[in-house]
């Protein structure tokens, strides 16, 4: 019998994701194994850095995505688990990328690898595993999966980019900043549960279906993360709160409150943004609060978990269908 409830019961109800882990258990430990190959390097630092950030935590969602989308359609080769990996290993580069650009001394409760072995290190690094990561793809001898993790590594720099154009402008938009998560964030989760369809040779329109499911769960994860770095337990969230204010981040919350704030609401705001400043945080969380700022967020990101769980219609049923279902409905449970 299926471990899952269905859609319609699991829509209040509390989402176990340890019971989608549990479905993927064999499939996420041979990506493990091709994650752990793929490390070895003669270059001891290489070794020691990726190994600290591929083993300290996190869901693995992206990989498990990539391996679920594939599964959901009857896939029954062998290519989606060195995909998996691939995903992984680009995700992991912007991870060392990002903790230096942003000055990120934890994540996942433990310390960065800029923190332990500096910037130089991570980048290089960071560089070992986007290379990789493109030595793994040619090994698939797939154009198509070629084309559409190029783009989506530039895309993701792009993001990147724009979301340094907008550190301390307090006048950046809600456009502009759904912009940066698209590329920064979303566009891998596209790209991921897209081409499990591109490793099934399945129809246009259900490529399609599943590249707007990873689209819409990429943004359900990315507006919750700025939402829990104002309400999540610390110690829970594995980092510290207030780091996208104390960078300078004119998030969603912070966006929406500044629009809907009293004149001295948004002046105070505008100049913690422009300053960077961590000790106007709890003033801020007052703000955004009282304005309705999470309220409006949270909404958010359950109107794109909602978009994603709709765009799976055309996928016949099954416990891998459903637990992309609990993906979604997970996203915006989750404290962490």
């Amino acid at each position: 019998m299926s471990s899952f409830t269905t859609p319609v019961q699991t829509s209040r109800a509390k989402i176990d994701f340890s019971i989608i882990q549990q479905l993927m258990s064999h499939n996420m430990q041979l990506v493990d194994q091709v994650i752990l190959q793929q490390l070895s390097s003669d270059v001891l630092l290489i070794n020691q850095i990726g190994t600290h950030i591929i083993n300290s935590g996190g869901k693995r969602l992206r990989p498990m995505l990539a391996v679920l989308s594939a599964c959901a359609l009857g896939y029954d080769g062998k290519k989606h688990i060195t995909l998996a990996a691939i995903i992984e290993f680009i995700h992991t580069a912007t991870l060392l990328h990002d903790d230096v650009v942003d000055e990120s001394d934890l994540r996942r409760g433990v310390k960065t690898a800029n923190a332990i072995w500096g910037n130089a290190a991570s980048v290089l690094v960071g560089d070992f595993l986007h290379t990789r990561s493109f030595e793994m793809m040619v090994s698939l001898d797939e154009m198509r999966i070629m084309e559409l993790l190029s783009h989506t590594t530039n895309a993701i720099a792009e993001g990147e980019v724009l979301q340094l154009l907008n550190i301390n402008n307090p006048d950046t938009t809600e456009s502009q900043y759904f912009e940066v998560i698209n590329r920064k964030t979303a566009k891998l989760f596209e790209v991921t549960t897209q081409l499990g369809a591109v490793l099934c040779k399945a129809d246009e329109s259900i490529e399609l279906a599943l590249a707007e499911y990873g689209l819409h769960l990429g943004n359900a994860f990315q507006i919750m993360d700025d939402l829990l770095d104002y309400t999540a337990d610390q110690e829970i969230l594995g980092k510290n709160l207030g780091d996208d204010l104390a960078e300078g981040k004119p998030t969603l919350p912070l966006i929406y409150a500044m629009a809907h704030g009293s004149e001295a609401q948004t002046a105070f705001i505008r100049q913690a943004i422009k300053d960077g400043d961590r000790s106007a945080y709890g003033d801020i969380l007052t703000i955004i609060t009282q304005t309705g700022a999470l309220d409006y967020t949270a909404k958010i990101a359950k109107n794109e978990a909602e978009k994603a769980i709709n765009s799976l219609t055309l996928l016949a049923d099954s416990d891998y269908k459903n637990a992309m279902i609990q993906l979604a409905l997970f996203s915006i449970q989750r404290q962490y």
